[in-house]
């Protein structure tokens, strides 16, 4: 059963009456400040995601060893070489 217009129509009135209305607008201006509350932090959240940095993988690094290695190696083909 789904309610008439006459039922939503003495609902209304009666919580007008039991509320008062500068209490239901005083109650209404404070779910609309909600509301504008929870789109402004789901938007500082979707910005501060898209902004965050990446995580990038380090540079290689050469150690000391390898480097050393490859210059003896190329000194060793000159030698042989000439």
């Amino acid at each position: 059963m789904q309610p008439g217009i006459w039922q939503i129509l003495i609902v209304a009135v009666v919580v007008l009456i039991l509320f008062g209305r500068g209490r239901i607008s005083e109650m209404m201006g404070d779910f609309g400040k909600g509301i504008s509350s929870f789109k402004k932090g789901m938007s500082e959240e979707r910005n501060s995601s898209d902004s965050s940095p990446q995580i990038q993988a380090p540079a290689p690094t050469e150690t000391p060893s390898a480097t050393a290695d490859t210059a003896e190696t190329a000194n060793t083909g000159d030698k042989s070489a000439s």
